[in-house]
């Protein structure tokens, strides 16, 4: 008998004929994280189990996991071999009595899972059994309804009781649903996007545009802080900083000052598709919203789609800002967000944008420069600096 972690992985369990490949991959990204010989992640019967060797598990190994995405809960178990019925009366009881919790609950009832069939009694004989011995044992009130208290009993391979349950992020497990470039800008959203298709089980690489002198090394540092804050949740990365400066340059001189934004951002797509290529990556992620400013109209994003040569996800497509605010904050990523260091798109933004902007005009225009900006793209690309960053 000891103090385990069980882990609860909710959407998985929906994947049907590959669902043992989800698994794996979470059980190796936590194995990965806790980082100890020691402590093994293993599957057992619908949920992963994390023990230690040498005894009960420690508390450090669950702070580090928390935020793993695929994890829908973590509980805090005692693992029993000894499964019968005067067992798991006699753990269940000290679980409930636990001293760090005192006083007692004023309400409890106990809530059994019997995914091993072969187990002579039935769920809810197990539930009656073992609250009759607490109630007995404690004077603490039954309530079926709402208990102030669960205890939970889960018996599988091992039989497994507990009344702590910590949330966690849910998702899919990072990694399993590709790769991606994030264009992480430095303002609210683009973090924001980059953890929520991280959510879905997307790899991130995190590219900036950096142009030196118009943008600062604090705006740089800025980004750096805000890929860091993201490794609390991927575990680490690499950032491209894209030397972007002659690009923007050229083509603040060249093209119709209304039309500007859209230029830098066919740009930035062509870029980021050249960095996709070296990572072997599948998409390029932005943290675009519908509406949100004059290069996010419908009109403005069909202009802008034909430079990727990678497909284009747009995690926030429809949401609002003050729901992409409070992700921010969720997050952390909000305070580092509105730092006062502008990025390089804020920069040039043109007095009076074209909120309509034709994607044939715009098509036809650049055309006249496709030569040039090649070459400056493939040069921005093939000079980026690469940062690796852990949380």
């Amino acid at each position: 008998m000891k103090k385990v972690l069980l882990v609860k992985y909710g959407e998985i369990a929906l994947r049907k004929g590959n669902r043992g490949l989800f698994e794996r991959h979470l059980a190796e990204t936590i194995q990965g994280v806790i980082n100890d010989t020691n402590v093994k992640c293993s599957r057992e019967q619908g949920r992963l189990l994390i023990e230690d060797n040498r005894g009960d598990i420690d508390d450090s190994v669950l702070n580090k996991i928390v935020k793993i995405f695929g994890i829908t809960a973590i509980c805090v178990a005692t693992k029993l071999d000894d499964t019968s019925i005067d067992n798991l009366k006699q753990v269940a009881l000290s679980v409930f009595t636990d001293s760090d919790r005192l006083p007692l609950p004023s309400s409890f009832k106990v809530e059994t899972k019997r995914a091993d069939k072969r187990y002579p009694m039935e769920s809810r004989e197990v539930s009656a059994s073992v609250g009759e011995y607490v109630l007995e044992s404690t004077g603490v009130n039954v309530d079926v309804k709402k208990p102030e208290q669960i205890i939970w009993i889960e018996i599988r391979t091992f039989a497994y009781v507990y009344t702590r349950i910590i949330k966690c992020e849910s998702g899919l497990p990072y990694g399993s649903s590709g790769k991606g470039i994030l264009l992480l800008s430095g303002g609210i959203d683009s973090p924001v996007a980059g953890y929520l298709i991280a959510k879905r089980g997307m790899e991130i690489v995190p590219t900036y545009f950096h142009s030196p002198p118009h943008t600062s090394e604090r705006a740089k540092d800025k980004v750096i802080d805000l890929a860091e804050t993201l490794c609390n949740y991927i575990g680490q990365t690499k950032l491209y900083v894209i030397p972007f400066t002659d690009t923007q340059m050229y083509i603040y001189e060249n093209m119709p000052h209304a039309k500007l934004t859209i230029y830098l951002k066919r740009a930035m797509l062509r870029i980021s598709s050249l960095i996709a290529e070296k990572e072997n990556a599948q998409c390029l992620i932005t943290g675009d919203s519908l509406g949100q400013v004059a290069s996010q109209t419908s009109q403005a994003i069909a202009a802008v789609d034909s430079a990727a040569s990678h497909a284009l996800l747009r995690p926030l497509i429809a949401i609002d800002k003050q729901s992409i605010i409070n992700i921010a904050h969720q997050i952390e990523t909000y305070e580092i967000s509105i730092r006062p260091f502008e990025d390089c798109c804020t920069i040039f933004v043109p007095k009076h944008p074209e909120h309509k902007p034709s994607a044939k005009a715009i098509l036809s225009i650049e055309a006249r420069h496709d030569a040039i900006l090649n070459e400056l793209c493939h040069k921005a690309a093939n000079d980026a600096e690469i940062i690796f960053i852990n949380s």
